[in-house]
């Protein structure tokens, strides 16, 4: 596709950002609707996040994706923010309004939901949730969980202050655990839910046992590099329905998309092919 003068600009910051699968899904819209716009990675930083948001007005942006390290970060930077993004203290989509300012949202929770009910329509949100990782992740999932009902979310962490953090922030729901309960914490769940990195391809990998995991619990892994964690691979092998993380990151693309880019997006296997294609 040509580019014109008048071409929408979007991207994605994050440091590192080479990794990020999101420029290959907006590029498929982008193709897909034969839209006159661009979606670009921008390697930016920690130290440069400030100056690179405050740049996205003058260069013609719409908005922007953020990733790893900036989504916590860059909160006080925003000019406002939606209520998911301020529950959660973190922002992943950004929109450039008219006059310059720069609003926050976060879509990941809605990411996570869409695919758990599109990949098993089974779950019950009336059972306990056992996740793992305390992060800017966990949060969004705490956040969409307790919105759909979820009334015991068991989180355990590695660093014990930031599973109290995530529990003082998140409410009654969540009970935090330390790190060497994560495996006794399957006991009676629903659903396990891994939002650390362990497992991801160059990351330590996930010691759990599953052994009081029960046969009907949904496990969702928010990994999706390689698409198939040891974690996944070993509940299905149990009978267990398992989701992948590559779902997540393409339902929460869509809202970014339709805001730039004047075009709702669907998500559909066609795409997750080309989204996974070299995973």
């Amino acid at each position: 596709m040509i580019l014109t003068g008048s071409a929408r600009l979007a991207g994605v910051m994050g440091w590192p950002v080479a990794h990020s699968r999101s420029p290959r899904i907006h590029g498929y819209w982008l193709e897909e609707k034969e839209i006159d716009g661009a979606y670009l990675p921008l390697a930016v930083r920690p130290e440069a996040l400030g100056a690179a948001l405050a740049a996205l007005p003058a260069l013609g942006f719409r908005g922007c994706n953020l990733t790893a390290p900036h989504k916590e970060a860059a909160v006080p930077h925003m000019s406002s923010l939606s209520e998911t993004a301020r529950r959660i203290g973190a922002v992943n989509t950004v929109t450039v309004g008219e006059d310059g300012a720069l609003h926050g949202d976060n879509t990941d929770g809605l990411g996570f939901i869409s695919h758990l009910r599109r990949e098993a329509p089974s779950w019950e949100p009336a059972l306990p949730v056992a996740m793992l990782g305390a992060g800017g992740a966990a949060r969004a999932v705490v956040d969409a969980l307790c919105a759909e009902g979820v009334s015991e979310i068991r989180v355990a962490n590695r660093s014990p202050e930031r599973a109290a953090a995530l529990a003082a922030a998140a409410g009654d729901a969540v009970r935090p655990l330390a790190w060497d309960e994560r495996s006794a914490a399957l006991e009676g769940c629903g659903l396990l839910v891994n939002t650390t990195q362990l497992g991801q391809v160059g990351k330590p990998v996930l010691d759990l046992d599953l052994g009081r995991l029960p046969p009907a619990a949904v496990v969702y892994d928010l990994v999706y590099a390689p698409l198939e964690t040891d974690l996944l691979h070993a509940a299905r092998a149990r009978g267990n329905s398992v989701v992948d993380g590559l779902g997540m990151l393409l339902h929460q693309a869509r809202p970014g998309f339709a805001a730039w880019f004047g075009a709702e997006a669907e998500v559909t296997a066609a795409l997750r092919a080309f989204a996974a294609a070299g995973l």
